[in-house]
């Protein structure tokens, strides 16, 4: 039999009695409402079956104050994964303190008190780590839950999807087939501008001929190289500009800054 700090009263009337009892010797009482006193009653049973043998029984208990436990967490750590993982453990030590349990307090109260002593000590464990000065990958960047992204997804990517090399390997072949295709003296201004990456001045030196017809070879080896495209893959036939023909991925040092389209 578990003991209770609860008026031994066995209907609601009797609660009630009790209750206009205390008021009028004019002494200081609390009047438990008939939802309390009910809730108080069948929490009661709930442990003493708990206690008798009938284990499964706790699954209600769980059910009951998950949320609640769950909140209480919450609102103490801010964060939902911690307070998760309090109502894991509220109901753990719960559990196994269950059979010691005397009715000192009602179920809840017990219950509140296990989950405000851990999360109590979840915060000052952080604290003295200085957690507070640091972000979650999982908070979201916007201030609105469903339409943000986390700050996870803003951290540099160190390598290219699958799809991304996949597509970037075809669009380099594709480029490498329209370049045969240009003339010679296209080809090699192109090379020496995209591939090996030659200044203006050192092209114009090399090829003996002035910085402007440089520039100008180079605008009209590239508009026949995008021809070529348009003719190879129809859907860069609308690309207006060099951009049109990318993907932009977040970048990482040493990585990409973009995955051909």
């Amino acid at each position: 039999m578990v003991a209770s700090n609860l008026p031994e009263v066995t209907t609601l009337a009797e609660a009630g009695a009790t209750g206009r009892r205390g008021l009028r010797s004019g002494a200081a009482h609390y009047t438990p409402s008939e939802e309390a006193v009910i809730e108080a009653i069948h929490d009661a049973e709930l442990v003493r079956r708990f206690n008798a043998g009938e284990e499964h029984v706790f699954n209600e208990i769980m059910e009951r104050y998950r949320a609640r436990i769950f909140g209480i967490a919450n609102n103490l750590l801010h964060n939902a994964a911690d307070a998760e993982e309090i109502t894991q453990d509220t109901f753990i030590r719960a559990h196994r303190a269950l059979g010691d349990f005397r009715g000192e307090s009602s179920l809840a109260t017990w219950l509140h008190r296990i989950a405000v002593n851990l999360a109590r000590n979840r915060y000052w464990y952080f604290f003295r780590r200085q957690r507070q000065n640091s972000i979650a990958l999982e908070t979201r960047s916007g201030g609105e839950a469903g339409g943000a992204a986390t700050f996870s997804d803003c951290i540099a990517a160190t390598s290219h999807t699958p799809l991304q090399e996949v597509v970037t390997e075809e669009f380099t072949a594709l480029v490498a087939r329209c370049m045969e295709r240009l003339d010679g003296p296209h080809r090699e201004i192109l090379t020496m501008r995209n591939t090996l990456n030659q200044p203006y001045d050192e092209i114009a030196t090399t090829l003996g001929i002035s910085i402007g017809t440089v520039k100008s070879r180079i605008s009209r080896a590239r508009e026949v190289l995008r021809q070529f495209l348009g003719e190879c893959a129809p859907e860069f036939a609308a690309a207006r500009e060099p951009s049109d023909y990318f993907e932009f991925s977040r970048p990482a040092p040493g990585c990409e800054a973009m995955a051909y389209a």
